[in-house]
């Protein structure tokens, strides 16, 4: 038997910023990945690879209730998760996201806490995760304290600039996508981001991208008292007295172990952290434990030009305009947000348009089409649930929903991007294998009847048991989920820290800058060897 004062499952965007927030208080921390380090190898920038052979993506099938069929999930069991292989987009939910939105198809419900609870926790996860951007350009930005970025907006390239002077003629308001990335635009030699055309959505060779792995695991493993251990997989956890977990039961390589600790912090993503405690027969007064099941409504939109786009760094643009209020008069709801992604090559265009065309054909799409990205929130509906097959698997019921308001987005866009000359579209909205931004599955709130988390995301009827992923979540906005991940897990483990007796890690007098990586250096980012510890 082995005992530690905190079992973190999960090495993702929250359980590596719970990790890293605790790491300094000497507690004896033990970080669960059931997957491995993802290599660092020539295959990650192989688009064949990614694209057609599903690098590193999981082996294991889910079901889909409403077709009554298995299907492969776009997911990552990897130290760092999913974000391994994010666009590094990190951007904060807007204000008015946590209050009350009303849509066409239903109502995204307010926020038991609203937005100045989290923007302290923000700016904090803005350093860590050294983000670029320009405040004072998005019509829809909510206040920052700290005044600026860590770092400056990363530059348009040329062919972006033209589209986004062309675009702003049109009467739109342009703006610098915030970027998590590792670099120094004035002295690029002092960091490792080299503005490569392979960053979305492949994993980076140089540990650039900060992602929950170089910006939070890694760190806090370089306290001896944070130990993690990988191909470790939880089964289930369990207690003897209904108040407090008192076993975490892991199998690793075949052998089984039974884990003690003072406080179990479940971190597996919103559709697997709601598998782990069902199959652990938690108790849950609400009911609501695994439903209400997001994904946000994403399209990939690929604009093809006469004019070519030789852009290496593409992802440096975006549009909130109609992120609250469409264009029309009867839209008086909002359509969602815009944003380029990193360049598609040849291999993803294949994929996403499954038409019968030659190679040369998508080669020349490829050359000369800039590759958007529209994203509309998804509502809370208790019918998209999560539940789990005989042997223990997601099975998820789920049948989307506000897709309006996506439709129209991408209609307007397209009438927009005609303007600027580009004449054929490449469109897939993305379906139930696309669970890049899942949410909603435990949600927090104060009355256990409503809610399954308490407001410090605390199972209610547990002492001891929190969850710190995007399940808490009851509404979700249009926004990457990612670092609203992290400043809420940053929040949890600060209440942690009081529960304690340490003081949290961040005040009122927070400060930018302060606690990004040093020039010169990717915090912690030697040979894995040292940093995880054998099983015997």
């Amino acid at each position: 038997m082995r005992d530690y004062d905190i079992i973190i499952i999960g090495s993702g965007a929250g359980g590596s910023t719970v990790a890293r927030t605790l790491a300094d208080t000497g507690k004896q921390i033990l970080i669960l990945e059931r997957g491995d380090f993802l290599p660092r190898e020539k295959k990650n920038w192989d688009p064949d690879f990614i694209f057609t052979q599903r690098g590193y993506q999981i082996d294991e099938s889910w079901y889909d209730h409403e077709k009554q069929e298995e299907f492969l999930p776009q997911a990552f069991y990897r130290v760092g998760g999913n974000t391994k292989v994010y666009g590094s987009v990190l951007m904060r939910m807007r204000a008015e996201d946590f209050s009350e939105q009303r849509w066409p198809e239903g109502i995204s419900p307010a926020w038991p806490l609203d937005y100045s609870v989290f923007e302290p926790y923000y700016t904090r996860a803005e350093d860590w995760y050294c983000i670029h951007g320009q405040l004072g350009e998005d019509p829809t930005e909510p206040y920052h304290t700290a005044k600026k970025y860590p770092f400056e907006a990363m530059p348009h390239e040329p062919r972006i600039q033209l589209a986004a002077d062309e675009l702003e003629k049109q009467g739109l308001k342009p703006i610098h996508s915030t970027l998590s990335l590792n670099r120094d635009t004035a002295h690029p030699e002092r960091r490792p981001c080299i503005r490569c055309s392979t960053c979305d959505p492949y994993p980076c060779m140089l540990h650039a991208k900060q992602d929950a792995e170089t910006a939070g695991v890694r760190p806090a493993l370089l306290h001896d008292n944070v130990e993690l251990w990988t191909n470790a997989y939880v089964d289930r956890i369990s207690s003897s007295d209904g108040r407090r977990i008192d076993v975490v039961h892991v199998e690793v390589e075949g052998k089984d172990y039974e884990l003690r600790a003072d406080t179990v912090v479940v971190s597996c993503g919103a559709v697997n952290s709601a598998a782990l405690l069902m199959r652990s027969q938690i108790k849950d007064e609400s009911g609501l434990l695994g439903r209400n099941l997001m994904k946000h409504n994403h399209s990939g939109l690929h604009a093809i030009s006469h004019r070519p786009n030789p852009t290496v760094f593409q992802k440096t643009l975006g549009f909130h305009d109609y992120y609250f209020k469409g264009p029309k008069r009867h839209q008086d709801y909002g359509l969602g947000a815009v944003q380029l992604t990193g360049r598609a090559p040849w291999q993803r265009l294949k994929s996403f348009a499954q038409a019968d065309m030659s190679d040369d054909h998508y080669q020349y799409i490829e050359r000369h089409c800039i590759d958007w990205w529209l994203t509309t929130d998804d509502l809370p509906d208790p019918s998209n649930r999560v539940r789990i097959t005989k042997d223990g698997r997601p099975a998820l019921d789920f049948r989307p929903n506000n897709r309006l308001p996506h439709e129209e987005l991408i209609e307007t866009w397209i009438s927009h991007l005609r303007k600027t000359g580009d004449y054929s579209f490449l469109i897939r909205t993305m379906g139930i294998d696309v669970l890049w931004h899942q949410a909603g599955t435990a949600v927090f709130g104060e009355d256990p009847s409503q809610s399954v988390l308490d407001l410090n995301c605390r199972m209610h009827g547990y002492d001891n048991l929190y969850v710190v992923d995007s399940s808490f979540m009851p509404g979700m906005g249009a926004v990457n989920l990612t670092l609203t991940i992290i400043a809420n897990a940053m929040r949890v483990a600060d209440h942690l820290r009081k529960e304690m007796g340490y003081t949290p890690s961040v005040n009122e007098s927070i400060q930018v800058g302060t606690h990004i990586p040093l020039a010169g250096t990717v915090k912690g980012t030697g040979s894995p060897s040292y940093s995880y510890v054998d099983i015997p």
